[in-house]
């Protein structure tokens, strides 16, 4: 008998394994499934709806007709009688707090989760505000520095005066002054590398024996 359980057990050692996962189990009893945003909406509207001035009227009302009907009625009517101190409206008022706290709480819950999602969308939408304001600034002050190296209005008015003068000091030839200057200054290098002073020619030179013509000395005679 203890050989067969011995078996039984190996075998079920050997199926089941860390490698191997492990099968659900359906529960007996299924739990209820409740949809959680529409719970949540539900507890945010009766929170709001407890946080109002009309849910106070109608709560003092009620409150105010339950004890003037078990005050003044017959007794033989009265379902909650002021000898036993209103214990069943003692037990609905603990009801209702007993609710409404958590309800309040879960209202106050989702209200926070959607702030924090709010929150961490503005931080991500001022890091973007954040970010393009140092671009543009970089660009800015790169335009700043390329507006330097452009000229300006007051400059060229300048340099149209200049030129001005000096065509008018040439006498309206119309070539300026600098150029002139420049065209000697040209001449005169050119001067100084052929090696004379100026306005002084070179001699010219004689062609050599035998290029053209020879001396009378060398011409031949008839007798030979």
């Amino acid at each position: 008998m203890r050989e067969p359980r011995q078996n039984r057990r190996d075998q079920r050692r050997e199926a089941v394994s860390l490698d191997t996962p492990r099968e659900s189990r359906r529960p007996l009893l299924s739990r209820p499934q409740v949809d959680p945003d529409a719970f949540g909406r539900a507890s945010e509207g009766f929170a709001r709806f407890m946080g109002t001035g009309r849910f106070l009227v109608y709560m003092t009302g009620f409150v105010a007709l339950w004890l003037a009907w078990n005050t003044f009625a017959p007794e033989s009517v009265q379902f909650d009688p002021r000898a036993l101190n209103y214990t069943l409206l003692t037990l609905i008022l603990s009801l209702q707090a007993s609710y409404a706290a958590p309800l309040i709480l879960l209202a106050q819950n989702r209200q926070d989760d959607r702030d924090r999602v709010l929150n961490e969308q503005d931080r991500a939408q001022n890091e973007r505000g954040l970010a393009d304001t140092e671009y543009l600034t970089r660009e800015v002050a790169a335009l700043r520095i390329a507006l330097r190296d452009v000229a300006t209005r007051d400059f060229v008015r300048s340099e149209l005066r200049s030129i001005l003068e000096e065509l008018a000091e040439d006498g309206g030839t119309g070539v300026p002054a600098r150029s002139r200057d420049a065209k000697r200054k040209g001449g005169g290098k050119k001067r100084k590398r052929d090696g004379s002073p100026a306005g002084v020619t070179a001699p010219a030179t004689a062609p050599p024996a035998g290029a053209g013509s020879s001396p009378a000395g060398d011409l031949p005679t008839a007798d030979g």
